[in-house]
C-alpha cells in the first residue's frame, strides 16, 4: 500500500485579500497578491520541480530547479521566489527549462551516493522523485573530491544525520529558525565545503537541538531521517489523530505498517500546530507498546497480596462487588472515583455519569483540582466561563505579551514556538516568574520585562499593575462602560487606587522594583492589542482564585478583551484537562459547568439519565482523603491518574490510600497509585481508542484508533462494563453516540457531532446555533454571565500561611522540563530519558556556596510536611532564596515535601511556595529507603501474579 502524503504546494499561503489572475502553461488561475508562482500553479495541478522549496518555511530560491519562463521578461527566474502578478504568462515546460533542470539534478547527483534501493528514505525521497521528473538518466561528471565519506552522527536517540546525503538546499536550517526558533542548525563553511552544521559543528545531541523533529520533517533526502523508519521500513498508511501530551492538542499522521506505529508525523492542517510538534509528540510515542504495559486484569485481598490475573468478566464483577459491598456496609457516599486529564472526553463524561447515577453521589474529581481548578473559578466568576478566551492563533496579532507563572517553551513548547514568531516579528514581551525562562533571552528573543517576583506575591504585583492603570488613567473606560458592570468596576478602580496597592508599596512585598513594574504596566496598558498567558505558576497558589480574577480585571479594564490579539489565556498542562472539566468532572458541577443544586439541570440530568441524582456536592479529592482517614469514604474508582506521586503531601496521600478497602486503578501501567490497589483494569493509550480531546483553546479535536486495544478492550468500555456490573446500565457502541449525548444535555456542544469535527478537522466550543462551526474568540460582543456583563472582583493580597524561617529559609517552587511529561509515566519510559533522567534542585550560588554545595552534590530538602533528597545543580535562573525542582519521577518524592496548603476557594495545592532547608546529605532520605523497599516489593508481587505467555 502506497501512504497518501499531504500536498506541499512549495511556499506558504498568502493572507491577501486582495487577488489577481495569471496564465499558467494556458491555463488561467486566480491567487492572492503575495503568492508564489509555484504556489498557484500547484493550486492547479501544475507541480514544477523543486528540492529547496516547502511549503511551511518561507521560499529560498537556492536549487533554481524550479526556474520558469516568463512572457516579455528576462532569464529564468525560481518560482518559489517569484510572486504572481496581475497578466503574467507563465511557461514551466519547455526543452530548455528541461535541460537546464536536468543539469541542475546531475550536478547534485554527482555528489551524492546512489545506494537508492538500500536506502532509508527509498520511495520517500524528493531528491530520487526529482531525477525522476526531469528525466535524468545520467550523470557525466566525475568529480574529484566528494562528500560521499562525511561521517554520519547518531548521538540523537531518535534520527540520525549522514552528511552524505545531504544537499544544503537548507530546509533543515531554516525551518530551525522559522519554525522552531531554536537557531540551532547553521550552513558551515563556502562554496563546495558548505555543511549543515549543528551548534558549531558539535554532535546534535550536545547542540542546542530541542529535537522537535521540523529538520527531520523539511528534510528531502535520507540525511536526517527517524531511526524508526531506518529499523523498520516507510509506512504504508496514515491516520490522523491527536497528540496525548500537552494542553496545546497538536494535530498528528500516524504513519502506520499494519497496526505498528512507524512515526508521527505533525499535519500540515492542524488548526492548533499547523504542521509542528515537539519531542514528545513527534517522537516520544513508544510507551504505548513498552514491555510494562499490563495487558489483563488483576485483582488481590490486600496491598501485601501478590496480584492475581483474571478475566475480564471476574475483575469487573469483583470491583463493582466490593464497591456495593462497602456502600451497604458504610453508606451510599463512602465510594467515589477520579477522572483523569489523559482520558478523552466520552470516557470522562461516562465515568461522572456512572459515579453520579450508579454510585448515587456527586464524589468524582479530576487532576484539574490540582493545576487549573482556579482557572475555572476564577474565569467563571468574572466572564461567566470557565475557559480561555482566545484561539492559539490570536498570539500573532498581538503587540504585548505578557507570560504570568508559564513556561510555553518548556511546558506548551508548540506554541512557544509560535509564540516566538510573533516576538521576532516585533511583539514586546513583559515575562512575570521567579525564575528565568527560555524566553527571557533565546536566539532573537528578549523580553522587555522581567518582573522577578518572590513566590507567593502574585496577588500584590497584579494589585500594583492595576494601581498603575487606574492612577495614570491608562483604562480603556469605553470598553468598561460598554462591556462591563459599571457598579462593580468603581468599586475595583477605588480598592486598586489604594497606596498600599501602589508598585512602592508592593515592592518590599514582591521584589519587584516600583520602576520596572510600572514601566510593564504602561508597556501592556497602551499597546494596541495585549493578550495575557498564565500557568501553574499562577494557580498553584494559596490565593491562586485570587489572582486568576486580578488577571481578568487588568484585562477588562484595558479592554483587552474580545477581539484578536489580546485575552486571557491559560496555558493548560495535560491533553485534556480543559474538557475533563467541561464534561463535569467537578463535585459540584454537572457537564457544561452548571451546579447540580440548580433545580432545572438537575431535573434535565435526571430525565436523561433515568436516575435520581443527588443535589448535594460531593467530595473533593482532598476530602476524599480526610474522609478515607476518618474511615467514611472506603472506595475509589480511578482511571488515568496518578495521585500516589502526583498529589501533594504525598505521606498523607499514601495513608489515605492504605485506609481504604477497595482501590480500583484503570491504567496502562503499574503506576504509583496501582502499587495500592485492589482491583488493577487495563487501560488503552491514545493509539487504542476513537474519542475527542479538548485543548487549552477550547478546541474540540478527534482522537482515533490505529491500532487494536492491546487490552482487548478501550478505556470507555471498560466503564460501561462497571456501569453495568453496578446495576446502572449503559448500551453505548460507539463514542459518538457519547459525544451526541453530551450535545443534547450540554449547550455549549449542542452543534458538536463526530460529522462535524470529521468535516472541519477539529471545533471550537461554544458550537451551538449561534456558533454552527464553533467560536475561536470568546466575549466578542458580550460577556456569557447572566447580564452579560463582566464583574469586577476585589483581590486582596492575603499572605500564605507558608512562611520561612531560620528553620526553614528557602522557598521551594516546581515545574516542569521540555521532554518529560507530568509524573513521567509515559516519557520515561521513552528515550526521552536520555535529556532528562532524573529531577533535580536549581540552588542559586549564593545559597550553594553558602552551604558547601555544588553541582552533582547529593542535597537533602526538609519542610514541615516531609524530607526528600535529589542532585545540586547550580544555577543562576532561580534567584536567592528559591529553588526549583521539578517531579517527573517518583523516586525524587518532589510531593514528599509539598505541604496541605491550598488555595481558598478551590483547594489547588499550593505547590508554588513550600519553605525549605537544604543540607548537604550522603544517602537517600528516610522516605525514599521506606518507599523504594515498597515499590520494590509491589514489583515483586506483580512479577508474581503475571503470566508471561
Amino acid at each position: 500500500m502506497s501512504i497518501n502524503k499531504e500536498k506541499d504546494f512549495g511556499t506558504p499561503a498568502s493572507t491577501s485579500d486582495n487577488l489577481v489572475t495569471l496564465e499558467i502553461d494556458g491555463f488561467q488561475v486566480t491567487a492572492p497578491a503575495g503568492t508564489s508562482v509555484m504556489r498557484a500553479a500547484a493550486s492547479i495541478g501544475i507541480e514544477i520541480p523543486k528540492l529547496c522549496a516547502t511549503d511551511s518555511i518561507e521560499p529560498f530560491g537556492s536549487c533554481r530547479l524550479c526556474v520558469v519562463q516568463i512572457e516579455g521578461g528576462r532569464g529564468m527566474p525560481a518560482s518559489c521566489t517569484t510572486p504572481v502578478a496581475e497578466g503574467l504568462k507563465i511557461v514551466t515546460q519547455n526543452k530548455k527549462l528541461a535541460d537546464v533542470r536536468r543539469g541542475i539534478m546531475e550536478l547534485y547527483i554527482s555528489d551524492h551516493p546512489l545506494d537508492c534501493l538500500t536506502c532509508s528514505a527509498n520511495g520517500d525521497c524528493e531528491l530520487q522523485d526529482m531525477a525522476g521528473v526531469v528525466g535524468l538518466r545520467e550523470v557525466r561528471y566525475n568529480p574529484i573530491e566528494t562528500h560521499l565519506n562525511a561521517e554520519k552522527d547518531h548521538s540523537n536517540p531518535y534520527f540520525s544525520f549522514d552528511p552524505s546525503k545531504c544537499i544544503v538546499c537548507s530546509r533543515c536550517v531554516r525551518a530551525c529558525e522559522e519554525t522552531q526558533g531554536t537557531f540551532a542548525l547553521t550552513i558551515d563553511g563556502r562554496g563546495f565545503d558548505s555543511k549543515v552544521s549543528p551548534s558549531q559543528n558539535q554532535p546534535f545531541m550536545d547542540s542546542e537541538c530541542v529535537s522537535c523533529g521540523a529538520c527531520v520533517q523539511a528534510c528531502p533526502t535520507a540525511t536526517l531521517m527517524e531511526k524508526s523508519v531506518i529499523d523498520n521500513g516507510q509506512p504504508e498508511h496514515a491516520i490522523v489523530t491527536t497528540c496525548a501530551y500537552c494542553g496545546v492538542g497538536c494535530s498528528f499522521r500516524a504513519e502506520m505498517k499494519g497496526e505498528q506505529v512507524i512515526r508521527m508525523v505533525p499535519h500540515k492542517d492542524g488548526k492548533a500546530n499547523h504542521g509542528h510538534s515537539c519531542v514528545k509528540g513527534r517522537f516520544a510515542f513508544g510507551y504505548a507498546t513498552h514491555k510494562d504495559r499490563i495487558t489483563k486484569p488483576m485483582i488481590r485481598a490486600s496491598i501485601k497480596d501478590a496480584w492475581r490475573e483474571v478475566s475480564w468478566e471476574e475483575a469487573i464483577n469483583h470491583a463493582a462487588s466490593e464497591l456495593k459491598r462497602i456502600q451497604a456496609k458504610y453508606g451510599k457516599d463512602s465510594i467515589g472515583g477520579i477522572t483523569s486529564s489523559r482520558c478523552t472526553n466520552e470516557e470522562v463524561y461516562i465515568m461522572q455519569k456512572l459515579i453520579r447515577a450508579g454510585f448515587g453521589n456527586n464524589n468524582v474529581d479530576t487532576c484539574a483540582r490540582v493545576c487549573h481548578s482556579p482557572t475555572g473559578y476564577g474565569l467563571k466568576q468574572t466572564f461567566g466561563e470557565s475557559s480561555g478566551t482566545q484561539d492559539f492563533d490570536s498570539v500573532m496579532k498581538a503587540d504585548v505579551i505578557m507570560v504570568i507563572g508559564a513556561n510555553p517553551t518548556d511546558g506548551h513548547p508548540v506554541f512557544g514556538s509560535q509564540m516566538k514568531k510573533r516576538l521576532r516579528q516585533g511583539a514586546k514581551l513583559i515575562v512575570i516568574d521567579p525564575r528565568e525562562i527560555d524566553l527571557i533571552k533565546s536566539p532573537h528573543v528578549k523580553a522587555s520585562h522581567h518582573l522577578k517576583l518572590r513566590p507567593s506575591t502574585n496577588v500584590a504585583l497584579i494589585n500594583a499593575l492595576g494601581h498603575v492603570v487606574v492612577t495614570e488613567n491608562l483604562l480603556d473606560e469605553a470598553f468598561v462602560n460598554e462591556r462591563c458592570d459599571v457598579a462593580s468596576f468603581a468599586k475595583w478602580k477605588t480598592f486598586v487606587a489604594q497606596e498600599h496597592n501602589s508598585p512602592e508599596a508592593s515592592e518590599s512585598i514582591t521584589g519587584v522594583p516600583a520602576a520596572e513594574l510600572r514601566a510593564a504596566a504602561r508597556l501592556y496598558a497602551t499597546a494596541d492589542n495585549a493578550a495575557i498567558y498564565y500557568g501553574l505558576g499562577v494557580t498553584e497558589h494559596s490565593q491562586g482564585s485570587t489572582m486568576v480574577i486580578g488577571i481578568a480585571n487588568l484585562a477588562m479594564a484595558t479592554g483587552n478583551l474580545g477581539h484578536d490579539g489580546v485575552g486571557v489565556n491559560p496555558l493548560r498542562g495535560q491533553n485534556n484537562v480543559q474538557g475533563s472539566c467541561d464534561m463535569g468532572s467537578f463535585p459540584h458541577e454537572f457537564p457544561g459547568y452548571r451546579h447540580v443544586s440548580d433545580p432545572v439541570t438537575h431535573q434535565l440530568f435526571e430525565n436523561a439519565w433515568q436516575a435520581e441524582l443527588s443535589a448535594e456536592p460531593g467530595l473533593r479529592i482532598p476530602n476524599m482523603f480526610e474522609a478515607a482517614l476518618d474511615k467514611s469514604f472506603m472506595g475509589l474508582y480511578c482511571e488515568g491518574e496518578d495521585i500516589a506521586q502526583s498529589d501533594p503531601d504525598i505521606k498523607h496521600v499514601h495513608a489515605a490510600l492504605r485506609a481504604m478497602e477497595c482501590v480500583i486503578v484503570q491504567d496502562i501501567f503499574l503506576n504509583e497509585t496501582a502499587k495500592f490497589a485492589h482491583v488493577f483494569l487495563p487501560g488503552s493509550s491514545f493509539l487504542e481508542k476513537n474519542g475527542t480531546f479538548t485543548n487549552a483553546e477550547r478546541r474540540i479535536s478527534p482522537v482515533r484508533k490505529v491500532m487494536s486495544p492491546l487490552a482487548g478492550y478501550q478505556d470507555w468500555e471498560v466503564t460501561q462494563m462497571l456501569a453495568n456490573a453496578m446495576g446502572y446500565p449503559m448500551s453505548y457502541s460507539h463514542p459518538s453516540e457519547i459525544m451526541d449525548e453530551i450535545a443534547r444535555l450540554t449547550p455549549s456542544f449542542s452543534g458538536v457531532s463526530y460529522e462535524k469535527i470529521d468535516r472541519l478537522g477539529s471545533v471550537q466550543w461554544p458550537c451551538n446555533d449561534e456558533a454552527p462551526e464553533g467560536t475561536p474568540i470568546m466575549h466578542t460582543e458580550h460577556f456569557l454571565r447572566d447580564n452579560g456583563k463582566g464583574l469586577f472582583m476585589l483581590t486582596e493580597f492575603v499572605p500564605t500561611a507558608e512562611r520561612v524561617t531560620g528553620k526553614y529559609p528557602l522557598i521551594l517552587t516546581t515545574g516542569r522540563i521540555l521532554s518529560q511529561y507530568n509524573v513521567g509515566a509515559q516519557t520515561r519510559r521513552t528515550e526521552n530519558v536520555a535529556w532528562h533522567s532524573e529531577d533535580r534542585l536549581e540552588i542559586h550560588p549564593h545559597d550553594a556556596e553558602d552551604r558547601g554545595v555544588k553541582t552533582g552534590d547529593w542535597v537533602g530538602i526538609k519542610s514541615r510536611a516531609g524530607e526528600t533528597v535529589l542532585r545540586a545543580l547550580v544555577s543562576d535562573r532561580v534567584q536567592p532564596g528559591v529553588v526549583y525542582t521539578t517531579f517527573h519521577f517518583p523516586e525524587s518524592g518532589a510531593n514528599v515535601i509539598t505541604t496541605d496548603n491550598s488555595d481558598w476557594a478551590t483547594n489547588c495545592p499550593e505547590y508554588k511556595v513550600t519553605a525549605v532547608q537544604i543540607t548537604k546529605v550522603s544517602q537517600p532520605s528516610e522516605w525514599q529507603q521506606e518507599y523504594h523497599a515498597f515499590s520494590e516489593k509491589q514489583l515483586d508481587l506483580l512479577e508474581q501474579g503475571i503470566s508471561h505467555d
